[in-house]
């Protein structure tokens, strides 16, 4: 068995953020952490909803109209643009396990695909969402 030297050898050193060249791929897998995250608050969101739904007529207006405020709408479009993000993100994931989509071109391809469909699909459910009778 090889002893273990007496001197610490030096370790690899990882580059700055600032090194590296900010591209589409790099954003993507920070956006998809970063939404999947997202997605734990709005299920606390969503825990809290119950609750008041729960609590009675009362609560139930009062969380109603947090979320029907400026604040709560935007919150509300910013957890559905997570929802479809994570979601397009996600199809990109499991293409990879599949083991499509390592090419450079495919990989920045399908991840400003996800960016725009995320967004489109988000935009999409808001302006729709009210012609369906939602508020």
């Amino acid at each position: 068995m090889d002893e273990a030297s007496p001197a610490a050898r030096a370790r690899p050193l990882s580059p700055y953020v600032s090194i590296w060249r900010w591209h589409v791929t790099m954003a993507a897998s920070i956006l998809h952490r970063l939404t999947g995250a997202a997605l734990y608050a709005g299920a606390f969101l969503l825990a809290g909803w119950a609750g008041a739904l729960a609590y009675g007529p009362i609560p139930y207006a009062r969380f109603m109209g947090l979320l029907a405020s400026l604040p709560g709408r935007v919150v509300l479009f910013g957890l559905t643009l997570a929802a479809f993000f994570h979601l397009a993100n996600g199809l990109r994931h499991l293409a990879w396990d599949f083991g499509r989509g390592f090419k450079p071109r495919t990989a920045d391809a399908t991840a400003w695909t996800a960016i725009v469909l995320s967004l489109a699909a988000a935009v999409a459910v808001w302006i729709l969402a009210p012609a369906a009778g939602g508020r």
